[in-house]
């Protein structure tokens, strides 16, 4: 009887001497496992650069807001860009551009347009070359592999940031006269500003402006994609266009040149200095519609029946601030990653 409880003994004590091997060996095979890694962790952050070409178009006192149709086609100009983006996880960026834009728009583009044909009379127009230089947060709405060359196919994203920019308005004056090459308009003082008995100071040449935009890439090979983006920069400037104020007094801008007062008021010019187009019969039409008969376009009229030129009443607003939209196509090289070799022992 006691060697049957022994042998029984034994095979009890076996039993869990074995059962407690087997749960130690498999916490050891449980700790060799790597811990669960998650997505962000695996990804390798990489940098990318881009050179692109596009358009530009200009919303203000010369293309309103309010026709954003044909506002964004009538003055279409273009633009140059180079970007560099870091890709700090696998959905958001920074990135750095530098940006070469031209913006242009002319008041004779709304001529027979209904309400709008007083800023037909007024006939000013500019274009002006915008040097941008801006920051910017980027969302990836797909996210790719562990490397950039895992990275998915189509991936559309959105953007938005801050730029700063350098710009110099300017126009062509009446041909007849000054000839036809292109002037700046900012030191002319066309609303008086800066000149004596007038309270505004010449506004600035460096502006500051909200991209806000959206677009996509789409993988070429394993190195480069195409990509396609539209942006929209709301400015804290009302001058890109050289209209934001009150006219300034004839006399006054003689005073300075005879060529700051004619691009100051330039609602008597029958021919558009910047199109070539006649403007006499619009000219006449908006006149008599106005009550103010007339046959003679030349006879000085204008000003002293509808307050166009005169000193002190609109010559723009100042309400809503100017901003232009750049579209732009562009090919992008992503800059390999280097090995990282582990240290020696």
């Amino acid at each position: 009887m006691k060697q049957k409880l022994s042998i029984l003994s034994l095979i009890l004590l076996a039993g869990l001497v074995s059962h407690d091997l087997t749960a130690q060996f498999k916490m050891f095979k449980k700790s060799e496992k790597s811990p669960k890694v998650h997505r962000t962790d695996q990804f390798e952050p990489h940098s990318s650069v881009s050179f692109g070409v596009g358009t530009s178009s200009y919303y203000g006192e010369l293309s309103p807001y309010v026709r954003p149709i044909q506002s964004t086609f009538n003055m279409i100009r273009w633009n140059l860009a180079f970007n560099y983006t870091r890709y700090f996880t696998p959905n958001w960026s920074g990135r750095i551009g530098l940006t070469y834009a031209r913006i242009a728009g002319d008041d004779n583009t709304l001529e027979g347009v209904k309400g709008f044909e007083a800023n037909f009379i007024r006939n000013l127009h500019f274009r002006n070359d915008i040097k941008e230089l801006s920051l910017l947060a980027q969302y990836d709405f797909k996210s790719g592999g562990r490397s950039y060359e895992r990275r998915e196919k189509v991936v559309p994203y959105l953007f938005g940031g801050i730029a700063v920019f350098a710009h110099n308005p300017m126009a062509k004056p009446e041909s007849s006269l000054y000839g036809t090459d292109w002037v700046t308009l900012q030191d002319k003082h066309t609303e008086g500003q800066g000149l004596p008995g007038y309270t505004d100071k010449p506004y600035s040449l460096i502006g500051v402006s909200f991209p806000i935009g959206f677009g996509v890439r789409v993988k070429i090979n394993k190195d480069f994609d195409f990509g396609a983006e539209v942006g929209f920069r709301y400015s804290m400037t009302d001058y890109l266009d050289d209209v934001g104020g009150k006219y300034a007094a004839t006399e006054d801008l003689t005073a300075q040149s005879p060529l700051a007062a004619s691009l100051g008021d330039r609602s008597q010019e029958q021919i558009a200095a910047y199109s070539g187009k006649d403007r006499t019969q619009s000219y006449v039409n908006f006149l008599n519609a106005n009550g103010i008969p007339i046959s003679d376009p030349n006879a000085p009229v204008v000003s002293t029946n509808t307050g166009i030129g005169l000193k002190g009443n609109p010559r723009g607003s100042s309400s809503v601030k100017d901003s232009y939209m750049l579209t732009n196509f562009s090919i992008i090289y992503h800059l390999p990653v280097k090995i990282k070799c582990p240290p020696l022992r």
